[in-house]
């Protein structure tokens, strides 16, 4: 019997182009779930690249936001053990980032119903043997993707895994394999050569460049938003994630987005720290951008991070001081309110750093490196320090990583973290591993290579998306999707 693949689509382009040459390759039934929008929806809709044996729309089933069955949502959390609220709050499209509609308690409620119901029912029906997706990012995505895992379907996920290179894995920031790490041969580097060995392969270049070009064109702004306002904006009533994005609204946030974004960095400019004391001791704490997965999805109980601070504080040594840098890849979300600087700034022991500041040097300088999520924790490995990590990542399983569980755990974790030492082959056994289950996929310059083409640099995803215009965009990048699919065959083949 041929195999059964489930897709994950969206505005996100790689899965359909990887689709289409998948097909080519191996012979399958191939079923999609579409999470898009009015006018795209027309593209994959009528489209003929792809023969998909059935395609589902998400938001053709997520309508009429009035009844909610609660008896069902309780024996889908039960069944599952899916804590549907804890993904709700942190959703940014129902609560704190939505500045355009506020969601009652009963919608949300029904949205989740009719999107829990629907997976159920599309995982009952096709019954697939390969899910195949992006990084969930949004909570509807992550409760299916959990769906899946729970059902025993295989899960193929492209993964950074803190290296510029990628692997399809089964988990989220994750990859397979990793009880056979011991028997990655090293050879004994040391941490100058460690650290040069990783910038042959990092990704930090790469991401820099994709958040230098993701929403910075003006004239692509200037595009978007004159077809923004002649388009007929129908989606604001037919998907909620639309609900309130009235032209005139979305014009007035978009204005009021640039000026508060401007106010916001002048303020950064004049009184975040731009020195290192270098003779100070110091644990180093980067903060997470937020409306991002590492936060909200990651580590749902520690998204405000204001307060995870107040507790590192309390936790420390009395000899310690807190070093905290804003991320630079804030600026994508408007910086954060001045307010919250200020709460930072105002918390005894510490010292608040710009965003532009050397991340290098804190790294060096430092003791400890405390990290809710992303790749901090690997980076400092690099400069010999020991991390603390709250999220479940990858490289948790270098023994200089400690995994906390519960706030609680803090004092005991910092004490014991900062007796830790980094060994070089650890850190080297892992880094091999990676390199050696990789493959050569630059996800970020992919992105970066659509959002262009069709989305005006990514600042309007509402687009027509012609036949021929794809055609052309899956010719002129033939040999890098070929490649990526032949990297799917081999895991759909183990």
């Amino acid at each position: 019997m041929k195999d059964k693949i489930l897709f994950w689509m969206d505005g996100a382009l790689t899965h359909f182009c990887l689709a289409f040459y998948l097909q080519k390759k191996y012979y399958a039934q191939y079923y999609a779930i579409i999470d898009t929008i009015s006018k795209p929806k027309k593209f994959f809709k009528e489209q003929k690249f792809v023969e998909f044996q059935k395609t589902w729309f998400l938001h053709d089933h997520v309508k009429e936001l009035k009844s909610v069955d609660i008896d069902y949502l309780a024996v889908f959390e039960k069944k599952y053990g899916i804590s549907l609220w804890e993904l709700a709050v942190n959703e940014r499209i129902f609560y704190r980032f939505n500045r355009l509609y506020k969601f009652t308690t009963n919608e949300i409620l029904s949205i989740l119903e009719k999107e829990c119901k629907l997976f159920e029912e599309i995982l009952d029906e096709i019954k697939p043997d390969f899910f195949i997706t992006k990084e969930p990012a949004l909570h509807h995505h992550e409760i299916l993707y959990r769906l899946c895992k729970v059902k025993g379907i295989k899960i193929l996920m492209l993964n950074n895994p803190n290296i510029g290179k990628c692997v399809i894995s089964q988990e989220v920031r994750k990859v397979d394999g990793i009880n056979d790490i011991q028997s990655t041969s090293i050879k004994n580097l040391n941490f100058d050569q460690l650290r040069e060995y990783r910038e042959s392969f990092t990704m930090y270049n790469k991401i820099s460049e994709y958040r230098k070009n993701f929403l910075t064109s003006r004239s692509a702004l200037v595009k978007a938003a004159i077809n923004f306002f002649i388009s007929n904006n129908q989606q604001i009533k037919t998907q909620y994630s639309y609900y309130g994005r009235t032209k005139f609204r979305v014009i007035k946030d978009s204005m009021n987005i640039l000026l508060s974004k401007k106010i916001r960095k002048r303020f950064i400019d004049k009184n975040l720290l731009k020195q290192i004391k270098t003779k100070e001791k110091f644990i180093y704490f980067p903060l997470g951008v937020d409306q991002e997965r590492n936060l909200l999805i990651s580590a749902p109980l520690y998204t405000n991070q204001v307060e995870v601070i107040r507790q590192i504080v309390k936790s420390m040594p009395v000899d310690y001081k807190l070093y905290v840098k804003e991320n630079p890849a804030q600026e994508i979300r408007r910086w954060r309110e001045i307010n919250e600087y200020r709460e930072i700034a105002d918390i005894p022991n510490i010292r608040l750093f710009h965003p532009d500041f050397p991340t290098e040097e804190l790294y060096k300088n430092c003791s400890l490196v405390i990290t809710i999520g992303g790749s901090s924790g690997f980076e400092a490995a690099f400069y010999q320090k020991p991390s603390i990590i709250f999220s479940d990542l990858g490289y948790s399983w270098l023994p200089s990583v400690y995994k906390m569980n519960s706030l609680n755990e803090l004092p005991n974790a910092i004490r014991l973290s900062l007796q830790k030492t980094v060994l070089a082959t650890d850190l080297e056994r892992y880094v091999t591993f990676l390199d050696n289950i990789s493959f050569n996929f630059d996800l970020q310059g992919f992105e970066t290579k659509y959002n262009n083409y069709f989305y005006f640099g990514g600042h309007l995803l509402n687009v027509d998306i012609a036949p021929q215009k794809m055609e052309q965009f899956l010719k002129d990048n033939i040999e890098t999707l070929d490649e990526l699919a032949e990297e799917y065959v081999k895991k759909l083949k183990l």
